[in-house]
């Protein structure tokens, strides 16, 4: 062994002796997380405490440029050295903060869901019980008869075999003339799309974790504007990615603070996900308000993922993130909701076509294809008239937004989507489990949309104009004591 093999092995040495020390750290700081944990929930105090993260985060940047400029005050490179440092710094530390959460919240205690309240609603409906459904968005109403030709059709034509990763060509051209379409009745440019640029997806769920999963990284950091959607956050938990939640407010119409956004971003910040219109208020984010994400996304070079599932649903201009053509935004698209194809599972998402290869190549290991009678179905519906659908949606909006304002809760008059987040005058966890086990109506819990404790959503998508009234009148029962509402 010469003396370079010597000095190696010293090294080695060494650093398996950080490493263990790293390891029982690691273990002692896990352990004070959990006792943490306990005296929060003995409290009732939050277990996320954003303040408290951006403060960790500064001093750990702190110490990272004071130990960097310890060391070489005279390397040109340092301030290079710095960033990469402070990047990977970063990404441990957001690795530690998101165990915390995990120690710090059992299964026994994550927040209600309204997946969570469907579930239990169709339990009880397995027993016997008529349940009005108000928690989920889900329609009611069928898909078009085509749909059904369609899926004989595919039997008889031989369109029953594996497919490609991507999707069938027949559909994916068919969605770039129907979104180029679009794009060209709304005046957007809509980026020049192809076949190469969409990949069809079962469902638009698929397709947001295909993007998070493949996009990002352990400890890579995502600015969301919540409330919104609890798969987003469940989504980059699974992956070890840590979420930055934007907060907005009722008393502020539900508008995010942009600002806080470009403040947001550090060396980690790797996506912003926008879903307009937003699922639980029903808010649509200006144009003007849309075009400044992007250029801060533009700048810093970040993905953004827009969650466009309910455009179809919306009284008021909301533009796609397609629109802009860059070449990092990825747009999500449903026939969950526009077309009413919950259970037949499929969706789209249009970007370039670097995201798209990566995204499609972790189709092919899960899925194979989507259902290729399935993809044809959707082929078929994609020019069938689906005004009846908005406007019936629209409809039932209205009924809803009187009868809560009969009863005096808050809210922000939705502007699209399928959904009213009202302010309630209690914990609404409680109120929702109260609803369904004593007035047989599910209705979703804010809590599942961040922390908005005393918040449930209400959803039209599932009740028509008599459930809603019934499910409505049941609420102003419980909560003021009266029957009827006029």
């Amino acid at each position: 062994m010469d003396g370079s093999d010597d000095e190696i092995g010293a090294l080695r040495s060494k650093m398996d002796t950080v490493t263990m020390e790293m390891v029982r750290l690691f273990l002692e700081r896990s352990d004070i997380a959990a006792k943490i944990g306990r005296k929060k929930m003995e409290i009732g105090m939050e277990i996320t405490d954003e303040s408290r993260e951006s403060q960790l985060r500064q001093s750990v940047f702190d110490a990272c440029k004071n130990s960097m400029q310890d060391r070489d005050m005279a390397n040109p490179s340092m301030q290079s050295d710095v960033t990469s440092a402070k990047r990977s710094v970063t990404k441990f530390l957001n690795f530690l903060l998101d165990e915390s959460i995990k120690i710090q919240t059992p299964a026994a205690a994550r927040p209600a869901t309204h997946l969570s309240m469907f579930a239990k609603a169709k339990e009880m409906e397995m027993a016997g019980r008529d349940i009005i459904h108000m928690e989920v968005g889900e329609p009611d109403f069928m898909p078009s008869s085509v749909v059904k030709d369609a899926l004989a059709e595919s039997y008889d034509t031989g369109r029953v075999r594996y497919g490609t990763p991507r999707g069938t060509l027949e559909l994916l051209e068919g969605l770039v003339a129907y979104t180029s379409e679009k794009f060209a009745s709304r005046g957007d440019k809509g980026g020049g799309m192809s076949p190469q640029n969409i990949m069809v997806t079962p469902g638009g769920r698929f397709a947001v974790y295909a993007a998070m999963s493949t996009l990002l990284n352990v400890g890579d950091e995502v600015i969301v504007i919540e409330p919104a959607w609890p798969a987003y956050r469940d989504c980059a938990m699974h992956i070890g990615a840590k979420i930055r939640a934007i907060k907005t407010t009722l008393e502020e119409t539900w508008t995010p603070d942009i600002s806080k956004i470009a403040q947001a971003i550090n060396p980690s910040t790797k996506m912003i996900i926008l879903n307009y219109p937003n699922n639980p208020t029903g808010r649509v984010l200006p144009p003007e308000m849309m075009d400044r994400v992007v250029d801060i996304a533009s700048k810093h070079r970040l993905y953004v993922l827009s969650d466009e599932i309910y455009a179809d649903y919306t009284s008021k201009p909301c533009k796609s993130i397609s629109s802009y053509g860059y070449d990092r935004g990825i747009a999500v698209q449903s026939f969950s909701k526009s077309h009413a194809m919950t259970g037949m599972r499929i969706g789209y998402a249009m970007a370039d076509t670097r995201v798209i290869g990566r995204m499609s190549a972790l189709s092919a290991l899960c899925l194979t294809s989507v259902s290729a009678p399935i993809q044809y179905a959707a082929l078929k519906s994609l020019n069938t008239d689906t005004t009846k659908n908005a406007q019936t949606i629209l409809e039932r909006l209205k009924v809803l937004t009187h009868n809560i304002q009969q009863m005096g809760l808050d809210f922000v008059m939705p502007e699209g989507a399928m959904y009213l987040f009202a302010r309630v005058p209690e914990d609404g966890a409680s109120l929702a489990e109260r609803m369904l086990e004593e007035y047989d109506t599910a209705v979703a819990p804010g809590v599942g949309f961040g922390q908005y404790h005393k918040y449930i959503r209400l959803s039209v998508a599932g009740a028509d104009t008599d459930k809603l009234n019934k499910g409505t009148n049941r609420l102003k029962s419980m909560l003021i004591g009266e029957s009827n509402i006029s």
